[in-house]
């Protein structure tokens, strides 16, 4: 480990923290519905919007409306891209003449960019055309995303709201969120990136010739759109298969820096946006507190794993830091920071392959989504997750006083804590139960590159970044198979919508309640205390789930290559 890399772990953290408040801010504002500074340019278009689409934006849904609304929409959009993609030999901006994308992959990549996965079975640049790209890809980009920050919208005011039977509009709170925050900085952001060597062409290649004479042929299209949104609506889908690690998508340190950013602002942003909310900006920053507590913990792991290298290798006289797999303009703290900002959050973006992480590094990664990817997580899917793991933890703190316990000034009880469970058991019964078939079928045993426990990695790594809607990959496993085509995309269907609908439903339930003023015998939900217990609750639940599992993966991974054996 090196002082530079621990000064670019703080910088990231100090960067973040200032822009948490502004943010935040901002989120509060389209939260509550009023006018920003953009209204005035862009007013005219949300309310042409509505009138087309026959929409009234004042009217209030339910949460069973909300949810059903949401879902005809993301079945809608899951429709359209599978159809995009089909129809691909057929349609224009196609310079390269792909052929059409085969039914089963097809089907797996819209259902991950349906479910903000975008899990790649692909190679992007030699499977899609510059149309799929924009039109199937990019477009999700932004509506996954803006469906994932309403959902966190309608969750906040399950706590805000008093004795009302409606949790907000679906459809204003996507546009409202994809008009006046996703497009104005993803504008911004591609000019950037543009600014920075990233392509914006609809060109489909070009030859060159390289310093040694030889020629090649470089795929281009329009990258920096995509890349943009895919960076701060945390979908990782990348435009071509290397992900960031390419230099046309990332190319140099300060891109690299931005992107990591763009990954965690909106998600430190809601924290902030769910105290505002709920009328005490202390319960925001609590939450966010036990956020970057979790992130440190893993970013301190993995980076040191990485820094400290493979004894293996060491022992053949190839010393210093684990090299392999990564782009050497990051380095090890740069690779190893990135790992694990993209899969704290639900990010599927790479800048270095973790299957070439060593045990650890690797392991890192893996228990962060398994976790259920709430160390800021998605975004808006992070913050509603980690409240569901708070609904417990004050459960808990209730049993240990003996008394029925509150959060944020409302009653949880035996309907909400139910619910929570149930949403919360979707990750580790569909990660280990798909993990188990497709460890023992010979379609699923056909997939792995490695053979033993790395093997085994590469299988449960596939589940968990499916069902936690992250889209990165071990890369070692190959998924472009109709057998993990199927099972990844019901993972990932599973993974997105079976814990939404608990989500609504436990926030129509907190919205129809009265509110509980604090009293001497309320639990503090703010302090030292209750930020402790949220991390242990999110760790014990995690741990205790997959620790078997993890002791038979990269844990054993790790004791055979200290014992001087490798997979």
């Amino acid at each position: 480990m090196t002082l530079q890399g621990w000064i670019l772990i703080a910088a990231f953290v100090g960067v973040l923290l200032a822009l948490t408040k502004p943010m935040g801010l901002w989120l509060f504002a389209l939260y509550e519905g009023r006018p920003t500074p953009l209204h005035v340019v862009l007013g005219p278009v949300e309310r042409g919007f509505y009138k087309l689409s026959g929409i009234d934006p004042n009217a209030e849904q339910s949460w069973r409306r909300y949810a059903v609304h949401m879902l005809v929409f993301n079945v809608a959009l899951l429709i359209f891209t599978y159809a995009v993609l089909r129809l691909q030999a057929h349609l224009p901006l196609n310079p390269l003449n792909l052929p059409a994308v085969p039914d089963h992959l097809a089907m797996n990549t819209a259902v991950s960019f349906t479910t903000n996965t975008n899990w790649q079975s692909y190679s992007g640049e030699s499977t899609l055309s510059n149309l799929s790209q924009m039109l199937g890809l990019t477009i999700h980009n932004f509506l996954s995303a803006a469906t994932g920050i309403a959902l966190a919208f309608a969750f906040f005011r399950g706590f805000a709201r008093r004795q009302s039977a409606t949790i907000g509009n679906f459809w204003a709170d996507c546009t409202r969120i994809t008009l006046y925050l996703l497009l104005p900085i993803c504008i911004v952001y591609a000019l950037f990136l543009m600014a920075s060597g990233v392509p914006q062409t609809l060109a489909g290649s070009v030859d060159v010739t390289t310093l040694e004479g030889v020629k090649q042929t470089l795929a281009l299209g329009p990258v920096a759109g995509q890349e943009a949104i895919k960076m701060l609506g945390t979908n990782g889908g990348g435009f071509f298969n290397a992900n960031s690690a390419h230099p046309f998508e990332n190319p140099t340190a300060l891109t690299n820096f931005v992107q990591m950013l763009s990954i965690f602002v909106i998600g430190f942003g809601l924290t902030w946006c769910f105290g505002k909310a709920v009328g005490n900006t202390r319960q925001g920053w609590a939450i966010l507190s036990a956020m970057v507590l979790l992130f440190l913990a893993g970013v301190t792991l993995c980076y040191s794993q990485e820094a400290i290298g493979n004894p293996v290798l060491h022992h053949l006289g190839v010393a210093g830091a684990n090299m392999e797999g990564k782009e050497v303009r990051f380095g090890a703290a740069a690779s190893a920071l990135f790992a694990v900002v993209t899969t704290d959050a639900s990010c599927g973006a790479v800048n270095a392959m973790h299957d070439s992480f060593t045990a650890i590094g690797g392991l890192v990664p893996l228990f962060n989504i398994q976790l259920g990817e709430v160390v800021v997580g998605g975004v808006g899917a992070g913050v509603y997750g980690f409240l569901l793991f708070a609904i417990i933890a004050v459960f808990v703190a209730g049993l240990m006083v003996g008394r029925t316990p509150e959060y944020v000034g409302k009653k949880i009880e035996g309907r909400e804590v139910k619910l929570a469970v149930l949403a919360i058991a979707v990750l580790p019964l569909i990660i280990l139960g798909f993990t188990s078939i497709s460890s023992v079928l010979p379609a699923g045993l056909a997939g792995p590159l490695n053979k033993g426990p790395h093997g085994f990695s590469e299988i449960l790594y596939a589940f968990t970044s499916a069902v936690g809607n992250n889209g990165s990959a071990f890369a070692g496993l190959t998924a472009a198979t109709p057998y993990y085509d199927g099972m990844l995309a019901v993972a990932m269907w599973i993974g997105r919508f079976f814990i939404i609908v608990p989500m609504l439903a436990i926030a129509g339930s907190l919205a129809a309640k009265k509110y509980v003023p604090e009293s001497a015998g309320s639990f503090p939900t703010t302090g030292p205390l209750w930020i402790g217990l949220l991390v242990g609750i999110v760790l014990i639940m995690g741990g205790l789930t997959f620790l078997p599992s993890l002791a038979l993966g990269p844990i054993a991974d790790h004791l055979q290559m200290i014992s001087g054996h490798l997979s």
